[in-house]
């Protein structure tokens, strides 16, 4: 089993930043890769960005590319992601998640375990 929390989530204007993080506990955490999602209301839920825990290997959506760095800290088993130039349309509740590489995207199937989310909010 494995834990994730969520953190760092707020209001913030757009063109601003915030570092969310995620920090995962329980047996082989570092056998899975670490993913984040949102959801928008009214919208399904879309993959943001990717991270494996033992290589350098990374992976974002278009709208990440770019604004979004994922990373880890593998000491602290936590990962982030950093997001700069935050727009409106980047409002909704943000999950971590663990599980195969790329789980939840497109056809694969999805992650084995969930954070609770947090907000994220960017006002015009």
């Amino acid at each position: 089993q494995v834990r994730l929390v969520e953190s760092g989530g707020g209001l913030v204007q757009a063109g601003g930043s915030l570092r969310l993080s995620c920090a995962a506990s329980g047996r082989a955490t570092g056998s899975y890769s670490m993913g984040w999602f949102r959801q928008a209301p009214g919208k399904e839920r879309e993959f943001v960005a990717a991270i494996r825990w033992s290589v350098d290997m990374t992976y974002y959506a278009d709208s990440a590319k770019g604004r979004f760095t994922i990373s880890r800290d593998n000491v602290e088993n936590t990962f982030y992601l950093q997001m700069n130039r935050l727009k409106p349309e980047d409002t909704a509740v943000y999950n971590c998640a663990a599980g195969a590489w790329l789980c939840g995207r497109g056809g694969r199937p999805q992650c084995d375990f969930w954070g609770q989310g947090t907000q994220v909010t960017v006002s015009s």
